[in-house]
């Protein structure tokens, strides 16, 4: 499963990106906002994105936005087997997926126009992760930084 949030910066670009999921029929669940809230927090989007993909690694996929795009990734990565990725071009959203087999990605709405940004989600969904042993074993390693706290 898919799911997808953004502050009050990233509103209009989720919008569009959930326009553009809709037309390919891939099945979502946006996670807020769902109204223009000047004074919203990215962090509430972020975690709420991040717990579900945190549940089920393998199978759910989050996108989140804030204006930056560094304070929701910031936010998703502390969450136990969650790796995001800020992301704002093709080549870096893909290299992200074949090597750290990303499960969410970090989208800056106030720094990409629409059109690339839709691009980075088709890529974020359709580039495979490599299965290359070496990048097994990074993950792996990922992991165990997280479960060492």
């Amino acid at each position: 499963m898919l799911f997808i949030g953004a502050d009050h910066r990233g509103l209009l670009l989720k919008e569009e990106i959930k326009q553009f999921l809709t037309r390919k029929h891939v099945a979502f669940e946006d996670c807020g906002a769902h109204s223009l809230d000047l004074q919203d927090d990215f962090t509430d989007y972020a975690v709420a994105v991040a717990r579900k993909v945190s549940e089920s690694p393998a199978d759910h996929r989050g996108i989140v936005m804030c204006g930056s795009g560094v304070g929701v990734d910031i936010v998703a990565n502390r969450f136990p087997e969650v790796r995001c990725a800020l992301s704002w071009e093709v080549a870096i959203v893909k290299q992200s997926r074949e090597h750290e087999d990303i499960n969410m990605v970090a989208i800056p709405a106030e720094h990409i126009a629409g059109s690339e940004a839709i691009a980075v989600v088709e890529a974020f969904l359709h580039t495979p992760f490599s299965k290359k042993e070496k990048y097994i074993r990074r993950i792996g390693e990922i992991n165990e930084l997280s479960q060492s706290k």
